[in-house]
């Protein structure tokens, strides 16, 4: 995120305050000067507002949390829904519907709606005619111009970024009551009191707007790319340990197969042969075997049954 300076924080006007008649009491610490009965706002508070800002808008958005840009105003709409298409986050610059936040369930049945002619027009292309087609094509029209920027907003934001907290003071209320943390650019003739991250500046010029906006919108973004940089490290690291483990039940395999082969090894000579007296084995010369023999009978034989022996 490029540092912002003082000296593009005046070139861009954003030291310009309201009228002195038109100011509130309650902005005096971040008032430098009156000059020609208007107020001149202290670029040094506001240079610290914005660093206090941008840093908590930076820690929302790595934690994953959407943030809704609000901007009504002819002079801010089309540079606040820019920043909010890059940073991919929802806005709402057309008008601010009562009960946008407050009663999100009835916002999103209306969201629906516009999901489901959509659908009509893309899909049912044969069975719609020519009227009913551009009856949906002006309602389509007409929702997507107010509901167009937080169409994929599925729940209640994290925070809500508002340019000028006097003219979105709607906003502002619906926001407070939900407990949703608040950013706000705030000129010399708001109560700064009213919101969580007060941004003293000029909230009628357009550049004025764009540096503020645009500076936020990279915070935003450098946010997001924490995030993704710590899923990636989290996910290598998984596949890390998973690696590791595979190499451990392969080395136990490995160790299994080599004591199996030394026992099949050791069992590899043969049948032993048992030896069954001194003087050789079995059928042998001086050995006896290892069944017993039983005499041949008949004559001739020896220590048969074949009668008596001749001497």
């Amino acid at each position: 995120m490029q540092e912002i300076t003082h000296k593009q924080l005046l070139e861009a006007g954003v030291h310009f305050g309201h009228l002195k008649k038109k100011w509130n009491p309650k902005m005096l610490p971040y008032i430098f000067m009156e000059k020609k009965g208007i107020h001149i706002i202290d670029l040094y508070k506001t240079h610290a507002k914005l660093q206090e800002a941008a840093n908590a808008l930076k820690s929302i958005a790595r934690s994953g949390k959407k943030i809704l840009f609000v901007a009504t105003k002819k002079q801010a709409k089309e540079v606040v829904k820019a920043c909010a298409l890059r940073a991919n986050m929802p806005f709402v610059t057309e008008r601010w519907l009562g009960g946008m936040l407050t009663n999100f369930a009835t916002i999103r049945k209306s969201i629906k709606k516009l999901q489901s002619i959509d659908k009509m027009l893309n899909e049912g292309s044969e069975n719609i005619t020519k009227k009913e087609r551009l009856v949906l094509q002006r309602e389509k029209e007409k929702l997507e111009k107010i509901l167009g920027g937080i169409a994929q907003l599925n729940r209640i934001p994290a925070a809500i970024f508002i340019v000028d907290i006097s003219h979105e003071h709607i906003a502002l209320a619906e926001a407070s009551k939900l407990n949703v943390t608040t950013f706000g650019i705030v000129d010399t003739n708001s109560d700064p009191t009213q919101v969580d991250f007060a941004i003293p500046a000029n909230d009628d010029a357009s550049k004025s707007v764009a540096i503020i906006a645009e500076y936020l919108t990279e915070a935003i973004i450098e946010g997001l790319n924490d995030r993704k940089t710590d899923k990636d490290e989290m996910e290598a690291g998984k596949y890390a340990d998973d690696d590791d483990e595979e190499r451990g039940s392969r080395l136990r395999i490995d160790d299994e197969e080599d004591r199996n082969k030394r026992s099949a090894g050791d069992n590899a000579g043969g049948p032993r042969k048992r030896s069954n007296g001194p003087g050789g084995g079995s059928g042998g010369p001086g050995g006896a075997s290892s069944r017993s023999r039983k005499p041949a009978g008949g004559p001739g034989a020896g220590g048969g049954q074949g009668g008596p022996r001749k001497r």
